[in-house]
């Protein structure tokens, strides 16, 4: 249709009005052909062109960019597209783009719905080639919402395979304090026995209530025990989103450096400086972080007693192979081979009043992010704790506006 039409428009004068009539309705029904295809797209499409001001554009883009305007009433303005987007990363992007003049680049970006829910969408810039020139670009917004859940719903899967191993640990926990108490009632059992022999003669004062004492202690330990291994098997509830994690750690060295610093231990930290974002619930992420670091904390203060001359500790923040990569160090008094063997197993703690929980937790919440953690100890020497999250992949995509 597109050659018949130029070899056409070589010869409009000689057209007749009948014949001029006859082609205006193909290209009319062509052109709406086109605009059923583009409403029929799965993906939303933005055309623009270098000025990155909208030519056309199809529903479903604007049901998934919040937008301060209607899309119809933009087409024709001088103003960019990105100056209507609502969300900021998003406008953002497109502004850079812009202002660098780039092309096939992606991101991936996650929007909150007015019903509060969280969507994932991946929005790709390619260029729009006519004829062998470039004639503009073209914005692809895809919803990877699903792609995203199943992914989460996978890793959730693979963390109930954990709970065997929580649950043989809190079997072994509970058989002590079942046992004491077992003990100390037929303790009182047999004294209340021998007190009807001996025509109801008391036992020696605070005799029964000692034991009453001893039951009531285990019972409290029990009820601990239970609230613990509630919280460790509770499904954890991310609200996932992109963040950027260099700021989130940045504010997370600002709210416990003083407390580090009043203990005499210099605070080090390093930004990869990317703007990389990575898929995480900010709450969730503030707890692995602060745990690992009251771990570390912990262990300088065990190594420097007094003394903290040379005590450090060290956030370092890089991006490597689409990974990023948040390495915490300290030089504390590091563990044994046997401690770090055990380090995430439920239950296991060197602390006289620790649960054996909060490493157990921040394994469990670094899986749930899709992330990986090791850790490398010496005993006298200090702890790296590794923990890499994946970044997440953009792929581009070229659409031409020129028939095949």
């Amino acid at each position: 249709m597109r050659s018949y039409v130029k070899r056409v428009k070589q010869k409009a004068e000689k057209l007749s009005k009948e014949q001029v009539l006859s082609l205006l309705e193909d290209v009319v029904d062509e052109n709406e052909n086109l605009f059923s295809v583009l409403e029929s797209l799965s993906t939303g499409l933005l055309i623009i062109d270098d000025d990155y001001r909208l030519l056309r554009y199809n529903t479903i883009a604007e049901s998934w960019l919040p937008f301060s305007e209607r899309l119809e009433d933009i087409l024709g303005t001088e103003n960019a597209i990105w100056e209507y987007v609502e969300d900021e990363d998003v406008s953002n992007f497109l502004r850079n783009c812009m202002e660098k003049n780039t092309t096939n680049c992606s991101e991936d970006f996650s929007t909150v719905t007015s019903g509060g829910s969280v969507r994932f969408l991946t929005v790709t810039i390619s260029p729009l080639i006519t004829e062998g020139e470039l004639n503009g670009k073209v914005i692809l917004v895809r919803d990877i919402t699903e792609k995203k859940n199943q992914d989460i719903l996978l890793h959730r899967m693979e963390n109930l395979a954990n709970l065997t191993n929580l649950a043989a640990g809190m079997a072994h926990e509970i058989k002590n304090p079942l046992g004491a108490i077992s003990i100390h009632i037929q303790l009182i059992q047999k004294a209340l026995a021998k007190a009807r022999e001996n025509d109801d003669k008391l036992p020696a004062p605070k005799f029964v209530e000692d034991h009453i004492d001893i039951v009531n202690e285990e019972i409290d330990h029990l009820n601990k025990l239970v609230m613990d291994f509630l919280l460790a098997v509770r499904p954890v509830k991310a609200q996932l989103q992109l963040k950027e994690p260099d700021k989130l750690v940045e504010n997370l060295v600002s709210f416990f450096k003083p407390e580090f610093n009043r203990e005499g231990i210099e605070v080090i930290f390093k930004s990869s400086e990317s703007g990389k974002r990575i898929l995480l619930d900010e709450k969730l992420f503030r707890d692995v972080i602060m745990n690992i670091s009251q771990n570390s904390l912990a262990a300088i203060k065990s190594k420097y007693i007094g003394d903290r001359i040379g005590a450090k500790f060290c956030i370092s923040n890089s991006v490597r192979e689409n990974k990023f990569i948040i390495t915490i160090a300290d030089n504390g008094c590091g563990m044994s081979e046997e401690t770090l063997a055990k380090i995430f197993e439920p239950y296991y703690t060197t602390k006289a009043n620790g649960t054996g929980l909060g490493m157990t937790m921040v394994y469990k919440i670094i899986k749930e992010f899709s992330g990986e953690i090791i850790v490398d100890s010496k005993e006298g020497e200090g702890t790296a704790f590794t923990i890499t999250f994946p970044i997440p992949q953009k792929d581009t995509k070229l659409l031409t506006s020129e028939s095949r």
